[in-house]
């Protein structure tokens, strides 16, 4: 018999990597200097202020046409848009 991997052997990784449809729980925020042309203090500062919180359940509902940018989000129960830039700063699992 195997075991079956828990929630918590899953590895987190970048929310702006992920494709339409995609659902899980925002693991952290972390923005790098070259994540987008805000500071990063500020980005996640924004993040947070907009729902996205460790621990908070995300969905990609709808991508841009071109490039697939930019993304509308739901996080518990707001939608919000956001640049693939930008969702590199946030952590799933």
């Amino acid at each position: 018999m195997t075991a079956r991997a828990q929630p918590n052997d899953a590895q987190p990784s970048c929310l702006g990597h992920a494709q339409r449809g995609f659902r899980g729980r925002i693991h952290a925020i972390e923005a790098a200097l070259e994540t987008c042309k805000l500071p990063a203090g500020e980005l996640e500062r924004r993040l947070l202020e907009l729902g996205f919180i460790e621990g908070a359940l995300i969905e990609i509902l709808h991508e841009g046409f071109f490039g697939r940018d930019p993304i509308a989000v739901r996080v518990n129960d707001a939608t919000v848009a956001l640049r693939r830039r930008e969702a590199m700063a946030i952590q799933v699992i």
